[in-house]
């Protein structure tokens, strides 16, 4: 059973993802929260696998809120938000989130975010993905703030799994792609997260996309 802590200030909107969570046989809601103060609190009380958090939140926002929730260990976090692409984007994913999804993303959509971070594959939602990878790419190379030098430490497959995450890509994809077994890819992107010191493998798509790779 994936437990799902909801933190969202719009009641209307929070009642209805609860109502959508709760409709599944494998998500139970163990707990809500209007502000981002008491979804940090709750958090630590509650012990979720998963925090389905907004970023606009009166007395902490979203991505305060999710910077102590990751860096706790308390959960992880799953973004849900009315904006596609802005600084609300970067800030969650460097704040550790492990997904970034639309408020207009429909049921079927947000019961498979929700699982699929659950389960330790961060998502990013497809329209996100390719508006992102689009921002890094206009960029000029000067505003990259990664250190290339940080890949010397990563062996020539973990390279590959890297660029196959920037690209957004499924551990399932990856290993179709790569020809390797599923497993074997989950343990490519364990050690190269450890050895870049990063928290999700959304934070290592962004790096990804940073570096050029």
């Amino acid at each position: 059973m994936i437990r799902v802590l909801v933190a969202e200030d719009q009641s209307a909107v929070r009642a209805g993802l609860v109502l959508i969570l709760r409709s599944a046989p494998d998500i139970e809601v163990v707990g809500e929260a209007a502000d981002g103060e008491r979804a940090v609190r709750l958090a630590r009380e509650l012990r979720p696998d998963l925090v389905l958090m907004d970023v606009q939140m009166p007395r902490r926002d979203g991505v305060s809120a999710t910077r102590e929730v990751v860096g706790e260990g308390l959960a992880d976090v799953l973004v849900l938000t009315t904006f596609d692409l802005d600084e609300y984007v970067f800030g969650a994913l460097r704040a550790g989130a492990a997904g970034f999804l639309l408020k207009n993303a429909e049921a079927k959509d947000l019961l498979t975010a929700v699982r699929t971070v659950a389960r330790g594959e961060g998502m990013i939602a497809p329209a996100v993905t390719r508006r992102l990878i689009a921002e890094f790419a206009a960029r000029p190379v000067r505003e990259t703030s990664a250190d290339p030098a940080v890949l010397d430490a990563l062996t020539r497959r973990e390279r590959e799994v890297l660029s196959c995450l920037g690209e957004g890509l499924s551990n399932a994809e990856i290993a179709e792609r790569l020809e390797m077994a599923e497993g074997t890819v989950k343990t490519h992107v364990s050690r190269l997260l450890a050895k870049l010191e990063l928290r999700s493998r959304v934070q290592a798509a962004v790096l990804a996309q940073e570096l050029g790779i």
